[in-house]
């Protein structure tokens, strides 16, 4: 036998004889995310993120859950090839789902659910080693996007959204992708990072989400397309006071860079498709204080120009620079995470502010405000037989304040320079429900041996700030009546299920029932169901 080979049997009795390595990397939102996060309620596994979350950085311990309520399903661990080298095969995953009226889906990446079919499949492959971490991780979507009843459109496309600071002005968030059905694509989650001692450096197109929210970030989530970034920073980390050698806590920073584009569905201007977006993360969790986690972001939208390089970091000397120099976007969040292990409780809360400018703290501190609020409880169901419930309440506003009414319109994603908004391929990239509306969810799910199950309440108004710029200088008190009796309003019923057909199947099913009050506002008052079903399928190697 030649050396070449034995060399070749060599790697393939590797390949034979791998062992599970015990971390898991989830995607952002999977169910096997959200199984581990639960189990964070207890402490029985610990988070592995303070703030910032991409699918490299979700890297679960899992050495202490063997005797939890998955123990005997395939969550997709690690491989290991060597002492050196493992790899993790992602997928295949299929997502499909039919809304019967009108469009419906957030937190779901490149996918847009329109009206009709809707499909995603994704999957690939992530190897480590010697520091190096390399992930592909395509999708690819599929739309039917039937017709339904829009309304006039503020850009040069028919399809664009319905309102902004002027035509061509507001945000790229078309009310429907063309007159087609379509076909896109995109690197998804892929992405290649180098690491050392917990810094590290990457290049890709891995969704980021921000803060503690359950459903609706206010500043960054998967709801839009992922975009090319490079980033930089500090992975979850224990700080040491030096010379006392006294454990603070822990610490974590990011700072990133990001390539937008605009859809076909705003403008025909070919010279402004594309936006930048500097981000930046810092988060700390004090070890005097269990459980409680502390986070600021900031994020600075602006036109792609090599000079705007200089607004990655903050500063009070670049926070506006006027329309000559097409301006910039900065929105700023503060948020905690409190985490009590004893009784399986996790409270959070963000609150996030647009600009910086108009009246200050003392004299008006709710100026150009958003926030969102909300829980997690663990309960005993049935704990004998492995069998546990989790209440979600998470509620949300981004509605402009009141002191717009004396002032101009105004939306939280929208922008007068940074024409497309806080948005990338068309969609916004942080909360999936509202460019300026509010949001209540109540969930309750329940974990068992072979999966979990999911029962939900969902309320929303859309875009409040629709109706409130109508109403600003508005004397005729006949006309201001019929625009308040007028919010669009959106109530879900909603079911999910997600069950392992077997230890390396996982088969997720669900159904919401949308009502939606005043569909087209006061143009035409509306009332509709849209039947939201949707399936999917992951398989794990």
């Amino acid at each position: 036998m030649n050396i070449k080979k034995a060399k070749i049997i060599f790697l393939l009795l590797c390949f034979i004889s791998l062992q599970s390595i015990l971390f898991a990397q989830e995607v952002l939102k999977s169910i096997q995310e959200e199984y581990y996060d639960t189990l964070a309620l207890n402490g029985v596994i610990q988070r592995p993120t303070l703030n910032y979350r991409t699918l490299s950085d979700s890297v679960w311990d899992t050495s202490n859950v063997s005797s939890d309520i998955w123990y005997n399903n395939n969550l997709g661990k690690k491989q290991q090839i060597n002492d050196y080298i493992s790899y993790r095969i992602y997928g295949p995953s299929l997502y499909s789902s039919y809304n019967s009226a009108v469009p419906f889906g957030q937190n779901d990446s490149l996918l847009w659910q329109g009206k009709g079919l809707n499909t995603s499949l994704s999957g690939g492959i992530r190897i480590e080693g010697y520091g190096f971490e390399i992930t592909f991780k395509p999708e690819v979507v599929y739309s039917q996007n039937l017709p339904f009843d829009t309304l006039p459109s503020n850009t040069d496309s028919e399809y664009g959204y319905f309102w902004g600071y002027g035509p061509n002005v507001g945000i790229d968030n078309p009310q429907r992708f063309g007159d087609s059905a379509f076909f896109d694509w995109g690197f998804g989650d892929s992405e290649i990072r180098y690491t050392l001692h917990n810094w590290t450096v990457g290049f890709g197109t891995q969704n980021i989400w921000l803060g503690p929210a359950y459903l609706n970030p206010i500043l960054h989530s998967n709801n839009a397309a992922p975009y090319p970034k490079v980033d930089l920073g500090l992975r979850k980390s224990p700080f040491n006071i030096p010379v006392w050698n006294y454990y603070l806590g822990d610490i974590e920073a990011r700072i990133w860079t990001g390539y937008l584009t605009e859809s076909d569905y705003f403008d025909n201007d070919s010279s402004n498709d594309h936006n930048m977006l500097h981000g930046l993360s810092l988060a700390f969790s004090p070890s005097f204080i269990p459980g409680l986690t502390l986070s600021a972001n900031r994020t600075c939208l602006v036109k792609w120009k090599l000079e705007n390089l200089r607004y990655i970091l903050p500063a009070k000397a670049n926070t506006y620079v006027g329309v000559a120099d097409a301006g910039e976007d900065q929105k700023a969040s503060l948020a905690f995470s409190w985490l009590f292990t004893e009784v399986g409780l996790e409270l959070y809360g963000e609150i996030a502010k647009d600009d910086y400018s108009g009246a200050g703290f003392i004299v008006y501190p709710f100026h150009s405000i958003g926030y969102t609020v909300g829980l997690q409880k663990l309960l005993d169901f049935f704990p004998s037989e492995k069998i546990y419930g989790k209440l979600n309440i998470e509620i949300n506003s981004l509605e402009m304040s009141q002191d717009f009414q004396f002032q101009w319109p105004y939306s939280f994603y929208f922008h007068h320079q940074v024409t497309q908004g806080y948005t990338n391929r068309g969609q916004i990239l942080s909360n999936g429900y509202s460019p300026g509306g509010n949001s209540q969810y109540v969930s309750y799910s329940i974990f068992y041996p072979k999966g979990m199950t999911k029962v939900y309440i969902h309320r929303f108004n859309p875009d409040n700030n629709y109706i409130y710029k109508d109403t600003i200088g508005t004397e005729n008190k006949e006309d201001a009546s019929i625009k308040f009796n007028s919010w669009k309003t959106y109530f879900i019923y909603g079911f999910n299920s997600s069950i392992y057909i077997d230890k390396n199947t996982l088969l997720n099913i669900g159904f919401d029932i949308v009502n939606i009050n005043n569909l087209l506002y006061y143009f035409d008052n509306t009332d509709i169901s849209n039947f939201h079903i949707y399936f999917g399928i992951n398989y794990y190697l």
